[in-house]
């Protein structure tokens, strides 16, 4: 979580709708990966990187996620921002 953007607008997009806000965002994460066994190995694939306007990226790509209960992947698209002297995600989609 250190990549995203600690305020309560930043936007996570997932299976189970839109959450607003870096602590629920964050609450969300440690409730669907609440074990070793679920967080399992993560994989990214970067698959294109757009820049938007001056400071804003869309970064799209591919994530595997393999683990003992069962692998999961899918694709994410991400927005960055350059915040107080940083690049931090502002919102995610991931599906």
């Amino acid at each position: 979580m250190k990549g995203y953007w600690e305020s309560d607008s930043l936007m996570f997009i997932g299976s189970k709708g839109v959450t607003y806000g870096y602590k629920a965002t964050y609450n969300r994460y440690m409730t669907t990966y609440d074990s070793p066994e679920k967080m399992g190995q993560l994989k990214f694939t970067l698959l294109h990187v757009n820049p938007l306007a001056k400071g804003v990226y869309q970064v799209v790509g591919k994530w595997q996620l393999t683990r003992t209960v069962g692998d999961i992947g899918g694709y994410y698209t991400l927005l960055f921002r350059f915040i107080g002297g940083r690049w931090v995600i502002i919102c995610d989609h991931t599906s």
